[in-house]
């Protein structure tokens, strides 16, 4: 399937908080953060199990946004 430009830092993207506006940090994949093993499961494997059913075959890659101000966190589905 396709690479994800933000997992392999060809590009940064950058998104307010909709609480307070502050720049948001990436956190890394949101699959990462299930159980102790899944930072090491194959990514389109983890894709067929992380409750967006689509992002598989859109080849999308979920990240976890959070906000350094207030704490509020986003997932943002990035395009491969």
């Amino acid at each position: 399937m396709g690479m994800c430009p933000i997992c392999n830092g060809f590009r940064q993207l950058e998104t307010n908080c909709q609480q307070c506006g502050t720049n948001m940090v990436n956190e890394g994949r949101e699959a990462e953060y299930y159980d102790d093993y899944s930072p090491y499961m194959p990514i389109d494997e983890m894709k067929l199990e992380d409750g967006y059913p689509q992002n598989f075959i859109n080849e999308e890659c979920p990240h976890l946004y959070v906000c350094p101000n207030c704490g509020a966190d986003q997932i943002i589905l990035i395009k491969e």
